[in-house]
């Protein structure tokens, strides 16, 4: 009994870090989307100078 409740606990764990290196992965993404949108934005203001 005690091995199951062990092997179902892991076994979630394992679907949260999982999903955790998914969410930041994203988060990632849209952080670099973001910077993206402000070099472009600096360099078109720059250039207008």
């Amino acid at each position: 009994m005690i091995k199951k409740i062990v092997s179902i606990a892991a076994v979630l764990s394992l679907f949260s870090v999982l999903s955790a290196c998914n969410t930041f992965a994203g988060m990632g993404k849209d952080v670099e989307a973001g910077g993206s949108k402000v070099h472009d934005a600096a360099e078109t203001t720059k250039s207008k100078m």
